[in-house]
């Protein structure tokens, strides 16, 4: 980790109303409770960026057939512009390489221009735009494709 009074460890389900109370807070259309907990079971790699006893982001990723699937990265805001987003996705395509993948995947909002530009400054590339992906307040949102070889 290149995010110093940091450390990743695996998400527990004890851990979901810190989550989603950071959640509520960064996003206008929060996962719920269930979807984290449905991630757990599933087998996602969900991990916990903490500083002392305070989580400060986490991640949630898929992998399999070769590929990785990075479904939510989001950083306390009290926390941002530290470097922990970019240390706890630097770990993230660590383990997806140790599980096989090849290649790493992720959508973002297309109004999100400094979470694109952490993902293109880590050698993401744009592929392809997903029209009305997200909701939004005025309706639906694009999202932006974007994809690196690991």
């Amino acid at each position: 980790m290149n995010a110093p009074g940091v450390s990743p460890r695996p998400m527990r389900e004890d851990d979901l109303d810190a989550v989603c109370a950071i959640e509520r807070r960064v996003f206008d259309f929060p996962w719920n409770p269930g979807v984290f907990l449905s991630c757990l079971q599933e087998g996602c790699e969900c991990r916990i960026l903490e500083r002392g006893d305070r989580i400060v982001g986490y991640g949630v990723m898929s992998a399999g057939a070769g590929e990785c699937h990075l479904l939510n990265l989001c950083t306390d805001p009290d926390f941002r512009r530290r470097g922990h987003g970019r240390a706890l996705l630097r770990f993230l395509l660590g383990v997806a390489v140790r599980r096989g993948a090849v290649r790493a995947i992720l959508e973002v909002r297309a109004d999100n221009p400094a979470a694109q530009n952490l993902y293109l400054s880590e050698g993401f590339n744009r592929i392809s735009r997903r029209r009305n992906y997200y909701p939004s307040s005025g309706g639906r949102e694009d999202a932006v494709v974007l994809a690196r070889v690991l």
